[in-house]
């Protein structure tokens, strides 16, 4: 018969005293209020960190320089190098230069540049709390300003906070922590070039100054717009003489130089087409120095309504002037609305002479861009669409002849043939009237 043993009651000495089941405590709340902060701001432990501090009456939740891991209880199963997911490849996405401006706010031009100081732009610089250092300077042509003490510093192609960093660098040199600010009085006129389908491409420059933009064709009376403020792209338009007759509004172009001048120039597009027609929303950007606006021609039949829009809108002259010739009751220089049509152009020149003028046979004659004359014979049809063949809508310097009849032809020829037998006729008739008496 086994003996029964007497559980024996562990010593005392075994047994953690008070201070130490305390301070066993204090460390593993402690723990656990440093893992609540780590998972709060979002940080990933070591999966050892995290198994050693869920033990109990472990003192410290991370391992002290020096001293190795303890041993996890639960450890990770190991994982097959057959089993080990491998990553697909990643494709290198190449930049984009052309981006729509009304997908993602970081490609507005707006938000994506910032002011770049250059020659012109008048800047006032003040040091907080210090007599002297005050100046109203003008970036000059070589791209650099007079300030009290330093004299010449370059500033040109940097942002205002750029500026400010560099010349507060400097002042340290002579100051104590100096506090510089730097603001920007008036911006210097921005050099834009306007191309495409307007009635004067070049170059332009536009002040933030109240400034006045003429709508004018050739021959025809200037339509005056005042704007004022930082100019837009509107504004280069308007200063460019509006657009013509084949201007695509849908795809309005915007060339910008990024900040490395060896980048590719960024381009964005707009559409204010779809604006006009109350479609949607068009961003009017801010112009920079060195934007290039590029008015797209239509290389599309283009409906009467667009053709009625765009010619009513501010980006196009109220009138242009076109020369209508022929059989015409009141043939000129005839001066129409913008985007009219070739029969309003006949109805202001009188209307067709109906007893010597072609219905069918209308000449319209259109100089292009490179010099060369299009001729396109029309037939006149008052009932027909603007923008169909028959009644195209007309640009600024076109002509318009209108043949004669059938029948006017026939009599000017034997007009012209009878004509030089008239002094014979006319000396038979005398030497008649002479001999036989009347």
């Amino acid at each position: 018969m086994t003996p029964l043993v007497a559980a024996q009651r562990p010593s005392a000495a075994l047994l953690p005293s008070g201070p130490q089941r305390r301070s066993a405590r204090r460390s593993s709340v402690s723990s656990a209020a440093l893992l609540s902060l780590v998972a709060l701001a979002g940080l990933n432990l070591p999966q050892v960190v995290l198994a050693q501090s869920r033990m109990q009456g472990q003192p410290q939740a991370y391992p002290l320089p020096g001293t190795a891991p303890l041993p996890v209880d639960n450890p990770q199963p190991q994982v097959s190098p057959a089993m080990q997911a491998t990553p697909l490849p990643v494709s290198p996405v190449s930049p984009v230069s052309t981006v729509s401006p009304v997908t993602a706010a970081a490609a507005h031009p707006d938000r994506s540049f910032r002011y770049r100081l250059g020659p012109g732009d008048r800047l006032r610089m003040a040091v907080f709390k210090v007599e002297g250092y005050q100046a109203d300077v003008e970036v000059l042509s070589d791209g650099t300003i007079n300030l009290p003490r330093l004299n010449s510093v370059p500033v040109a192609g940097l942002s205002l906070d750029q500026a400010q960093r560099r010349i507060t660098q400097l002042y340290a040199r002579y100051l104590r922590r100096p506090l510089v600010y730097l603001d920007l009085i008036t911006p210097r006129p921005v050099r834009i070039t306007v191309v495409g389908e307007v009635q004067k491409p070049g170059y332009y420059s536009i002040s933030q100054e109240s400034r006045q933009s003429s709508l004018q064709s050739v021959g025809a009376p200037q339509t005056t717009v005042v704007s004022a403020g930082l100019p837009t792209l509107v504004d280069a338009v308007q200063r460019a003489g509006g657009i013509t007759a084949m201007a695509d509004l849908s795809n309005v172009v915007l060339r910008r130089q990024s900040v490395d001048p060896a980048a590719t120039p960024l381009t964005y597009r707009f559409d204010f087409l779809a604006s006009l027609l109350g479609q949607s929303q068009a961003i009017n950007p801010l112009l920079m120095d060195g934007d290039t606006v590029e008015i797209v021609k239509v290389d599309r039949v283009v409906p009467s309504e667009i053709l009625i829009k765009t010619g009513k809108s501010n980006l196009s002259a109220d009138a242009i002037a076109v020369t209508v010739v022929g059989e015409v009751n009141a043939p000129g220089l005839k001066q129409v609305s913008s985007n009219s049509s070739i029969t309003e152009a006949v109805m202001a020149a009188g209307d067709l002479n109906q007893l010597r003028a072609d219905a069918n046979f209308i000449r319209l004659l259109r100089q292009q861009s490179d010099g060369t004359v299009l001729s396109t014979r029309l037939r006149f049809d008052p009932g027909a669409s603007l923008g169909t063949p028959n009644n195209p809508a007309l640009q600024n310097g076109d002509v318009i002849v209108v043949a004669r009849n059938g029948w006017t032809s026939f009599n000017a020829r034997l007009g012209q043939a009878v004509e030089p037998l008239g002094p014979l006729l006319n000396a038979a008739s005398l030497y008649n009237i002479l001999n036989i008496g009347p």
